[in-house]
């Protein structure tokens, strides 16, 4: 991972940030049962999370560790593409238990990426659907960042509002997925 923009590489994992980065959480719930669970986990794993974020991703068609992703923000012709490599990977746990796996507590699904050269950002972010003992399911959204240089620096408002807007985004794209087809 030599071409990763930071040395701090899986930190969301740990819902941990190093310092000198900007942290950002957040965790909602986003709907109730496995079944939301899953959507949930498998909208994060295949990007359609970031697809209905109103975001352009180019990437595999699933999450894995080493995979390139480039995020696309803005509209048509205007658009900023930030690269990123996939750092960490949760699967669903398949179960065989009748309770979906409940009775073992917290099931965790999603991916991690860190940012690459031509970012506008250093940091890490990661997308986690969290399936929790009591049927509960919550979307996890943890990153932390600073600007990736002079440039992205002197339009931090500019940056700051993105990423709010961004994060919106993402927010209301977990409870799309977790509540299923209309």
């Amino acid at each position: 991972m030599p071409d990763i923009t930071h040395t701090a590489i899986g930190w969301t994992r740990l819902g941990a940030w190093p310092a000198g980065f900007r942290p950002m959480r957040h965790r909602i719930r986003v709907g109730t049962g496995e079944a939301a669970f899953r959507r949930l986990a498998e909208g994060i794993l295949t990007f359609e999370l970031h697809r209905r974020s109103n975001l352009r991703i180019a990437a595999e068609p699933r999450a894995a560790v080493g995979g390139s992703v480039t995020v696309g923000f803005g509209v048509g012709n205007l658009r900023l593409n930030a690269p990123c490599e996939v750092v960490w990977v949760e699967e669903v746990n398949p179960t065989s238990d009748d309770d979906g796996g409940a009775a073992r507590g917290a099931r965790r699904a999603g991916f991690g990426y860190a940012t690459l050269p031509g970012h506008p950002e250093t940091g890490e972010e990661s997308f986690v659907a969290v399936l929790e003992a009591d049927g509960s399911v919550f979307f996890e959204l943890h990153a932390y960042s600073r600007h990736g240089n002079w440039f992205y620096r002197l339009g931090a408002p500019v940056a700051r509002f993105c990423q709010e807007l961004a994060t919106r985004w993402y927010l209301n794209a977990a409870r799309q997925l977790a509540a299923g087809p209309a």
